[in-house]
Formats: C-alpha cells, structure tokens, sequence
C-alpha cells in the first residue's frame, strides 16, 4: 500500500515545520538553555502542525532522533476522544510515577484534549499542580475553549495559526516536482485556497489530484472540488444586476445540473463579491452587497441549501430591479379618480412601517398591517420572510391568499410549520380567525378575493420592497 503523501511530508525536525516560526523559535530556545516546561499546550485548527511538533519536542527533550514509523517507550500518545472517561486518566496517573525506561523524560501526548470529560479534567488537574520531575505533558486541540482555565492555566500555551497560501503554494509544488507531478501554478493556488489554512488538507487534495494523472491543471481541480469556474460565476455576479428572476433562476438551474452545490456556490460567490468590493469593481451597491454577504453565510448550514440560494439571489434581482425605477411594461397606474382599483403590479414600495402593537378586527384595517406582520416574521425567521415578501396578498371574507409567482414559493411557505407560524403571529394582529389560501401565477386584479377598498399608497406597502412581476 502506497504511503499518504501528507504523511512521507511530516516534518522530521523542527526545522522542518513551516508557518509556526514563532513557535519554532521558542521551542528550539528552551531546549538549548534546558528551560523545559512540566505542561505545554498547542491550539490552532486542524492540519497545521499541532501533533508533528509535539512529536518532535517529545523526541528532542530526550535527545532521541524522530522516526513516524518506530515507537518510542518512554513517549506515550493517548487519543482523548476515545479515552476520555476518568478510569483511563486515573490510570494515567498512577503510572506517570514510574521512571521514564531509557530516557530523560516520559512524555505524555494527549491529543484532542478537549473531549476529556470533566471528571477526567479533574483527575487530570491534580497531576498538573504536582508532577513528577521526569514527566512533561504536550496537550493539543482545536477548540481550546472547551478546556477549563485551570487546565490552561498550568500549561504553556503555544498557538498555532492557518498556514499563509503563498507559503502552501511554494512547498506544494516543491512536492509536486519531487513526486513528478505537472500541475499549473493556478491549480496550486486553487489548492492552497480550498485546504483553508490546513496544510495537511492542502497535501491530501494534491495526492487525490494527482492519483488518476501525473498531468494536473485548473479544470481538474474544479471538477475534483465541485467547484464553478470563475466564468461562471462572473456570469451569476452579473445575473444580480441585469437579469430577470426567470433568468437567474435558469442560471441556477443550469450550475446544479453541472453538479455544483450551492454551499460551494455561495462561498464562491461571497468571495467574488469580496473581491470586487476591495477593487471597487462592484455594479451593486455596498449596503447590497454586505447584507448579501451576510445571508450567503446561512447557505451552508441550511437543510435546503438551493432554496435558501435561490430565495437570497432572487431578493438582490427584484431590489434591483426597483432601484432601476418603472418600465413599461412593469407598471399599470390607476386611473385618475379611481383610486379604489388596484394595480395590476406593485411598484415603488415605502419602508416598512413601524410595528403596529394595536389588534384591531382585520375587516376594518383591511391590508394594512401585512408590513407589521413581515416584520414581525422577519424577526422569527429570515428565510420565512424572505418568501412572503415577494407573494401577493389579498383579502376577503377573513380569507387571506397569498400569491407566489414561484411553485416553489407557494411549497415551502405551506409546509406545516411555516403555517403555524404565520398563523400565529397574524392571530395578533386580528381578532377574527383568518383562513389561508397559497396560490400561484394569479394577478391581484384577477383574484375574485380581492379587497379593493384599500387605498393605493397602502398597497405600496405591502411588499416590504419587493416588486412583483406577471407571469
């Protein structure tokens, strides 16, 4: 079986370890004045070094030459996510008392400390406040803050940091030609920025990469990564500000085909737009593009992470698309002296208005408090509001429809839970009970449940800043 090549690239020594040279430094200093601390722990994220440097240390307190593929007898490593109960730590401690076999020091490495359960904490601690002079502790984790500060507290905490991508791409391709690999320097950059500051991850794409052809380029990693291209992600920037939402989501459509996921999709795109906003290259306006930023996070810990997308992409188009002004063939004004009817389409929408506390029969404000009840939906659940801001309201007979121009709108917003939680919060706002309909494709001039009692300026309202087109 051939040898993972992150581990015939560990560092041997400390002179070997790339990133951390200050704690390079340190280390190699308290070795050479003999200045050993009894406890030392390493934090930082994954694949940046944490386990090989305690390893080295543990070999160089004792003058010992290091070898991944031997064992040492006085140099012990214990895996706290599967050792973690206080029986295994008391054990531990009843045997730190025993002299070290052939060394100076007995070397205890813990590895993921963090999982250790607190009473194993505890027990742990006594052996901290008082250990033998033969016995040196090298904690290491990812989450440093789980640790209790009496732990921290009586140890050297050394962090680790994410490793430079300038400094992955140079020995990635050091390895790259000492393992005959031709790879083009934008695949390594490539790499680099997906290993996200773990060098050992960065390693492990370049040894995938390279598995099938010794002949690597840009297009190999995207495919390998399900990644988009920047082309077309240029081609989605643009959709933002100059398509419509039948195109965008045509576009989307189109990209998951092709088997690109929308988590990647929405870290892709957050990065783009960071991009242009540093270069000043953005069509989109700053306020726009930081709460984009800001909703694209959600994407990848979302359970629906396409809808979520489409729902978040779709919003920036129709704002868009308002901020542009009217179009002929968007806007019907009303008549003059005809008030009562409403348009066809809704455009130019105010703020939302301030939340209304009073609850006053529905039949007498008519719509006018469906802003108050998006912005109390907004506060409960973002991707809720998200939908209901573009669906069509109307009203009659303490009926409420709500028309998507989206089959997918008009789906989600009925699940369930969505239901109950619309019901809820509109109970406060009326003191009849309130049917509700979800419909698609109908125009609000068209709907026989219409209210046309209310005034045009009212229905601006409705929307919260949405426009809604006709199918």
């Amino acid at each position: 079986m051939a040898q993972a090549l992150y581990r015939k690239n560990r560092p041997k020594s400390l002179d070997d370890v790339i990133g951390q040279e200050h704690i390079v430094k340190t280390l190699k200093n308290a070795i050479k004045t003999g200045k050993i601390s009894h406890a030392y722990l390493f934090t930082g994220p994954r694949g940046v070094g944490k386990t090989s440097v305690a390893r080295i240390l543990a070999h160089e307190v004792n003058k010992s030459p290091y070898n991944e593929e031997s064992t040492h007898i006085d140099i012990i490593e214990i895996d706290a996510a599967s050792n973690r109960r206080i029986d295994e730590i008391r054990d531990l401690r009843d045997k730190v008392h025993i002299a070290p076999t052939s060394s100076k020091y007995k070397v205890y490495i813990i590895d993921e400390v963090h999982m250790l359960t607190k009473e194993a904490f505890n027990a742990l601690l006594k052996t901290l406040e008082e250990p033998p002079a033969h016995v040196i502790f090298i904690l290491a984790t990812t989450e440093a803050h789980k640790l209790p500060e009496t732990i921290i507290s009586r140890t050297q905490r050394f962090n680790f940091k994410p490793i430079e991508i300038q400094l992955s791409i140079e020995r990635l391709r050091q390895m790259a030609k000492a393992e005959k690999i031709e790879i083009d320097d934008k695949a390594l950059a490539l790499i680099a920025e997906h290993g996200d500051g773990s060098f050992r991850d960065s390693i492990s794409l370049l040894d995938q990469a390279s598995s099938s052809d010794k002949n690597v380029n840009t297009k190999d990693i995207e495919r390998m990564l399900g990644i988009a291209p920047a082309d077309a992600l240029q081609k989605l920037v643009e959709a933002l500000n100059d398509s419509s939402p039948q195109e965008l989501l045509e576009l989307l459509t189109s990209l998951r085909e092709q088997g690109y996921q929308a988590s990647h999709l929405a870290k892709q795109l957050s990065q783009t737009l960071r991009e242009q906003l540093i270069s000043g290259k953005t069509s989109l306006p700053v306020s726009r593009i930081t709460e984009l930023l800001k909703q694209l996070l959600e994407v990848t810990g979302s359970s629906q992470p396409d809808r979520l997308l489409e729902i978040i992409l779709l919003d920036v188009v129709l704002l868009s698309k308002d901020a542009k002004g009217p179009t002929s063939n968007s806007t019907t004004k009303p008549e003059t002296g005809s008030e009562d009817k409403t348009p066809d389409v809704i455009n130019n929408p105010s703020p939302e208005p301030k939340l209304s506390k009073a609850k006053v029969p529905w039949e007498t404000l008519t719509l006018k408090q469906w802003p108050d009840i998006l912005a109390e939906i907004k506060k409960q659940h973002s991707t809720l509001y998200s939908m209901l801001r573009m669906a069509q309201p109307s009203l009659k007979d303490n009926t409420l429809t709500l028309t998507f121009q989206f089959a997918f709108h008009q789906k989600q917003v009925s699940e369930a839970k969505n239901q109950q939680l619309l019901t809820n919060i509109i109970s406060n706002y009326s003191q009849n009970p309130i049917s509700l309909i979800f419909a698609t494709g109908q125009k609000v001039a068209d709907s026989p449940t219409t209210d046309i009692s209310a005034p045009v300026e009212t229905i601006n309202n409705i929307f919260g800043g949405s426009e809604v087109l006709e199918s």
